[in-house]
Order: C-alpha cells, then structure tokens, then sequence
C-alpha cells in the first residue's frame, strides 16, 4: 500500500510516498519523494510510483531466469535442446490454437506434430491449423534479421494459406467486431497508418525497453491493432516469442487454461487505455512460468 507521509525538518514540512512490501520474513520500504507540497496529480504520482516499483521488482527476478536457464540450456547436448525446442513447438500450437477455438487435445497434437496421425473425429481444418502454426513457430525461431511488416505478412500467409486461403497474408478491408469483448478493433482504413506507427514504435524501443517488457507490448500493440481478418492472436504471440528469442530470453507459452485471466488483462488495458494493466499480468504470467529457475 502506498501512504503519503510528512516529515517536519525545522519549519517546513516535506511530502514523501512510501510503499512498505514484504521480502521473505523482512517488511521493507521504500519511498519517492514529492517536495515541499502536495502535488495536484497525487494519485497518478501514487499510480506511476507502485509501477515503477513493481517492474523494478519483476525485472529483477526476470533477470535471474535468463541467467539460470540460459546456463542450464548451454549445458544441454545438442539432441536434447531439439528435443526441448521440440516440445516447447508442441505446447505453444497446442495452447495459442486452444484459445482461437481448436478442438485438438494436447495429445492429439502431439500425435499429429511428432508422429503425422490426425484424429479422425476433428475438424481437418484445425489439424491443418495446428501444422502451420508449427512450421511458422519455426520459421519465427530461425528468423535472425529485423522483425517487419513483411515477414509479419509471412508468417500469417504460411498460418492462415491451408485453411482460409482468401486472407492469408492480407491486411483486413473492412471492420471487424471481438466477440464477447467490449473493445472495438480500429476501422480497417486506419491500419496502414497504425501499422507503421508499430513498427516505427519497435524499431525505437527494442533497444531501450526490458526485452520481457517489450514482448509484452509487442503482443499488446499488435493484437490491439488487429490488422488482420483472423489470426491476430496467434500472429501476436509469435511476435511476442520473436521479441523474446531475439534477446535471448526464454520464450512464453500462455496456457489456454489461463485465459480468462490473459483475455481480461488484454481488454482492460485496451478499455483503461493503460499498458501498465497487460504488462503486469504479463510479469507475473512469466515468474511463474520459470518460477524454478529462481531458486
């Protein structure tokens, strides 16, 4: 909680915020200070002072993840990081699919991506789905040179070309609704204009934000934007994972069991206008994720 406190140095009072937290069984504090009155804007000063604090505090346990799953990576052999990277394809088209509305079970993804076995009893449609987002997991990870347009235009053709052939790769001309959302997506003749602004925007802040950070607004930005007729998310949380990859953090699955949760984050920061709402949820969704690599 953060307080507001006045200490009194001979005649005149000075203002300060002070946020006590708990670390392990000691209670710290620490505290911003305001001057010698009380700002107009207290309760933004109060809103930014605790982000400011949390990120601090996420980053640096963040920072330790990247350091001790890195070590541990570079010491597996060469078969076992394939293996690795193998598994993580699996899971992530298994979840990324799950939220867009697919059918197949985490095993019957499996059978189909390790082994070529498609279910009988589901749609072919997000069989073909699950080994697209496959090959453009892949092709994102192999991608070494700057994330664009074009390459964005890419990865949605190859996503989207076996099952909705007509908007593969294709910006949206016309408006589009979010069903069960109160958001409404930009009106299609903005997008030009909003996309570059993205990647003008990317191209600026990869260098000067937390790579965990800006994978977080990659995603938030993109999805936000809504460029496309379908595929969004999916496109998104690609992007999200090359923002990670490209600095050498591990990357994030968001488990379609956590969805409500990432759902809610998603469209509170788009309603609030406030970024800081995603990316905290985001932080958290990612200590816990490699909650073991901070022991």
């Amino acid at each position: 909680m953060v307080e507001l406190k006045k200490i009194r140095k001979g005649k005149k009072d000075y203002f300060y915020l002070v946020h006590s937290y708990r670390d392990g069984k000691a209670v710290k504090k620490k505290q911003l200070y305001l001057g010698d009155s009380i700002p107009e804007n207290l309760d933004k000063k109060k809103k930014e002072f605790i982000q400011e604090f949390y990120k601090e505090k996420f980053l640096n346990n963040i920072e330790k993840i990247k350091k001790n799953f890195n070590t541990e990576y570079k010491a597996m052999p060469k078969s076992a990081k394939e293996k690795s990277k193998e598994n993580f394809a699996i899971k992530f088209t298994y979840n990324s699919q799950k939220i867009e509305g697919s059918t197949l079970t985490l095993k019957e993804t499996a059978n189909l991506l390790e082994n070529g076995i498609s279910p009988n009893s589901k749609p072919l449609r997000d069989a073909k789905e699950a080994e697209s987002h496959r090959k453009v997991f892949f092709e994102m990870l192999d991608h070494d040179k700057n994330m664009n347009l074009q390459i964005v235009l890419k990865w949605h053709k190859d996503l989207m070309q076996s099952t909705y052939e007509d908007i593969a790769g294709k910006i949206r001309n016309h408006n589009v609704a979010i069903a069960q959302s109160k958001f409404k997506p930009p009106m299609h003749l903005e997008l030009d204009t909003l996309l570059k602004e993205f990647f003008d925007w990317y191209n600026k802040e990869k260098k000067n934000t937390h790579p965990v950070e800006l994978a977080a607004l990659v995603h938030l930005k993109f999805v936000t934007i809504h460029p496309f007729t379908d595929g969004n998310g999916r496109i998104s949380r690609l992007m999200m994972n090359f923002a990670l990859k490209d600095n050498n953090f591990p990357l994030l699955d968001i488990q379609y069991i956590k969805r409500t949760s990432y759902y809610n984050a998603l469209e509170r920061s788009n309603l609030k206008e406030d970024d800081n709402i995603f990316i905290q949820w985001f932080f958290r969704r990612y200590l816990a994720e490699y909650k073991k690599y901070l022991k």
